[in-house]
């Protein structure tokens, strides 16, 4: 069961949040850390530091600190020619938003089950990927099952 985050999760790991957002995200990312079975799609992390760069007014340094981090502990998966037609396949068929089809087609193809995040619809199912909102407390259980406390 390997999961992998949005965007949003590593934002608000980084205090870019309301702080029951942060305390979770951090939770989540820290679960993942400690040896889940998690991964990092390139994609996000471009995301992440367009939106800290931005958005938060991060500076790049500490910017780069944090990916180095994630990046040190977990693998980090880039979108590959054929992701796209994937990606835009899925535009078509499921009326995901271009990025968010990118992000599940390169998710999809390496493998990864869950993909966290609140900006897609909760609990739907793509060809083996499942999105699920980690900041709903319904869902809870199935987090505990896939990113379990070490």
């Amino acid at each position: 069961m390997i999961v992998t985050f949005d965007t949003n999760v590593l934002a608000y790991a980084t205090a870019l949040a309301p702080q029951v957002k942060v305390q979770r995200a951090q939770d989540l990312i820290g679960r993942s850390m400690q040896g889940g079975p998690c991964l990092l799609l390139l994609q996000t992390l471009g995301e992440f530091a367009y939106v800290a760069l931005c958005k938060a007014r991060m500076p790049a340094d500490r910017i780069r600190a944090l990916i180095d981090v994630w990046c040190a502990v977990l693998p980090v998966h880039a979108a590959e020619a054929d992701d796209l037609g994937a990606a835009l396949d899925a535009v078509k068929s499921h009326r995901l938003a271009f990025w968010d089809a990118m992000m599940w087609a390169t998710a999809r193809r390496v493998g990864v089950r869950y993909l966290l995040t609140e900006d897609m619809q909760d609990g739907f199912a793509l060809d083996g990927v499942r999105f699920l909102n980690p900041f709903v407390s319904a869902n809870d259980g199935l987090i505990e099952e896939i990113l379990p406390v070490s």
